[in-house]
């Protein structure tokens, strides 16, 4: 058997087994690539409303954080707290965070959802998992090698390796290199 039809066969295997990892990574890529612009891990929502005013003249924590719970009808409970003012108070519970001024009733609340897909997929992209993980992503990261190289000999003549393909392959390995000049 000719050596051209085993890099074929291969080839295409390869690229089928690479399918599944190629979607990950290339969603998850996506994602971090604009990491200064959102949070591809998480929605982070904001919101402020009002309370009633707590109007005691010794605010114990415990006050403080039944009063704003009751006001906001929330009956999970409290993980932590932290009371960064004679007035002021951050209560955190799982995925949101109150921060209240008791005085003033004036209330912020932060919710954190997942990012349903994205998150799953940086946590791979990432490296998160580890262990064996970590081979899965070192041969996948070998396979793209293989396809990119072996993709330069799977079609012959004039828009093979030796006609077009010479200066697209010229031009993939161009980009890089301008982009080191220009900023590294």
């Amino acid at each position: 058997m000719k050596v051209r039809k085993w890099v074929r066969i291969l080839h295409r295997d390869i690229g089928y087994l690479s399918v599944g990892l190629i979607i990950v990574y290339g969603i998850s890529g996506i994602a971090v690539n604009h990491i200064n612009d959102w949070n591809p891990n998480y929605i982070i929502e904001k919101d402020s409303v009002n309370i009633n005013i707590l109007s005691d003249s010794v605010l114990t924590d415990d006050a403080m954080i039944t009063h704003i719970k009751s006001e906001l009808n929330i009956s999970d409970s409290v993980n932590s707290f932290f009371r960064n003012g004679p007035t002021s108070i951050q209560l955190f519970f799982n995925r949101k965070t109150v921060s209240a001024n008791v005085e003033l009733g004036k209330v912020e609340i932060e919710t954190v959802n997942d990012r349903t897909v994205f998150r799953e997929t940086n946590f791979l992209h990432l490296n998160n998992p580890k262990k064996i993980w970590t081979y899965v992503a070192d041969l996948f990261a070998v396979g793209l090698v293989f396809l990119a190289i072996s993709g330069m000999f799977m079609i012959r003549g004039k828009n093979g390796i030796t006609g077009r393909g010479k200066y697209l392959v010229a031009i993939s390995i161009l980009i890089p290199v301008l982009f080191l000049i220009i900023y590294f």
